[in-house]
Parts: structure tokens; C-alpha cells; sequence
């Protein structure tokens, strides 16, 4: 819980920021292009790209893709199944995905068309260029 908090403290405060598009935390969750429901620990889905979805969509599983995701791994996750969601994510349009790893200190950056990037103790994380700005400081999650 605290670990995920701090993650959503520090995303809140770039989606604030940015203001270019909607954050959304794990109660919000998603109707993917291949039927699959999905509720990341976090996403971000571009303002243009939500406003198409009819608000009485938005209100339950929105049929859309997120952006942007994030999974923490929590202990009760298997590491498989997590790294499963974060490649349907991206098959399904997710432009960037994140796999935080907290007890091994460990991140897996997901984008379209290239093998997951493997990057152990980061200090940080950007998200550019697919999320300018967005810069999340891991030493208060690890």
C-alpha cells in the first residue's frame, strides 16, 4: 500500500501538471480491443482520445486502451502473469508500459515492436518520449 501510493502521489502530480491527458488508478478499469477487462495500478489515456468514450462508458470499463500503464508488482502477483498483461497492453495500443519490480529493484520498460528493456536499481524512471516529463523517483517506492 505504500509503495503503491507513493507511485500514485508522483503520477498524480505530473497528470496534473501535463494536464494533457487523464490519469487513472487501479479501481478504474478497462474493456481492451480483445475483449479482455483490465484494471492497471495505473494508466493514462490521452484527454482527445477520451473524450470520444460516451460518458455513461466512462462511468465502468471503458472500451479503450490505456496510453500509458503501470504494474507494481505486489507479493501476492505472479511475475509472469504480470509480465502477460504489460505485452497484451502494448498488443492492444498502449504506446508505453512500465513492470516495477520493488523487492528486486527491478523495472521492465514495454513499447511497440521492441523486446521489453530490463533495468535493474534504477534511481528513476522518464517516460519520455512517449510521456514527456514524467519522471518518477524509485529510491521512495524501492
Amino acid at each position: 500500500g505504500r509503495r503503491g501510493f507513493e507511485l500514485t502521489v508522483q503520477f498524480g502530480d505530473w497528470v496534473r501538471r501535463d494536464a494533457r491527458g487523464v490519469g487513472f488508478d487501479s479501481s478504474a478499469g478497462f474493456l481492451l480491443p480483445n475483449g479482455a477487462e483490465r484494471s492497471p495500478d495505473l494508466a493514462w489515456i490521452e484527454r482527445s482520445r477520451w473524450a470520444q468514450i460516451p460518458p455513461e462508458q466512462q462511468r465502468r470499463f471503458a472500451p479503450i486502451c490505456p496510453d500509458f500503464v503501470v504494474e507494481l508488482l505486489s507479493p501476492r502477483d505472479d511475475v509472469g502473469e504480470i509480465q502477460a498483461k504489460l505485452r497484451e497492453y502494448i498488443a492492444c495500443g498502449a504506446r508505453l508500459g512500465w513492470f516495477i519490480d520493488p523487492d528486486r529493484r527491478r523495472l521492465e520498460v514495454y513499447r511497440p515492436g521492441r523486446p521489453p528493456e530490463m533495468v535493474e536499481n534504477p534511481a528513476t524512471i522518464a517516460g519520455d518520449p512517449e510521456m514527456p516529463g514524467l519522471v518518477i523517483d524509485l529510491t521512495r517506492i524501492f
